[in-house]
């Protein structure tokens, strides 16, 4: 059982929340807050798996929280949800350490997939959203693509092929499907592929194969 609790100023989406996940054999919503600062409490007093957590809220922000919870030892898993296409809001929660973020109004199916997939460990990039955030984040990105091709240069054509996926917002899972592989074989290449480019971020892969020229 994975248990949840759901950080959310708006009071209609964390009951429409409730109300997508509640009935789910596997997840438990164990408890909710309105700001940053009541989550901290509830967070504490619950000790959740998994916390969904809005990026604009008053009081404390959902990157004010996530910092924090991610500097406590033993911190539960964070899945930002955010309304905007393009949030320079999500990506700095990503490189805090968020295991992925979500459009508030991604459908049901998806969102409980994404919740499962987070769980297992493997982090979740919506793919509209990291079209939209790399994109912001490398508008410019010329000068920046000798030095993404250079990093790049480091991995073998297969983990090229893999981090272009990753780029893509594919999951392990999507991944093995389109180039072959298992799921073992896709996280071993995405071990390596961070290894050589000295990050734990997918975002931080995406951005590289996009300054290169790869999408």
């Amino acid at each position: 059982m994975t248990r949840l609790v759901i950080v959310d100023d708006d009071a209609m989406v964390r009951t429409g929340l409730r109300l997508i996940l509640g009935g789910e054999p596997d997840l438990e919503i164990v408890g909710e807050a309105e700001d940053g600062r009541q989550a901290m409490r509830v967070i504490r007093d619950l000790g959740p798996d998994i916390v969904l957590m809005d990026i604009r809220m008053p009081e404390q922000d959902g990157l004010t929280t996530t910092e924090l919870l991610l500097a406590q030892p033993d911190p539960p898993r964070i899945l930002v949800l955010t309304t905007f296409d393009a949030d320079d809001m999500v990506l700095r929660a990503l490189e805090l350490g968020a295991d992925g973020f979500l459009l508030k109004d991604t459908p049901p199916p998806k969102m409980i997939e994404a919740l499962r997939t987070v769980a297992r460990g493997e982090p979740v990039l919506s793919p509209s959203v990291t079209r939209q955030v790399i994109a912001a984040a490398t508008a410019d990105r010329e000068p920046r693509r000798p030095s993404a091709e250079r990093e790049l240069a480091r991995l073998t054509e297969r983990e090229r092929e893999v981090a272009i996926e990753v780029a893509r917002g594919s999951s392990n899972a999507e991944i093995g499907q389109r180039l072959y592989m298992s799921v073992a074989t896709v996280k071993a290449n995405i071990t390596r592929i961070f290894a050589k480019l000295e990050t734990d971020n997918r975002v931080h892969v995406a951005m590289k194969v996009r300054d290169a020229g790869l999408l």
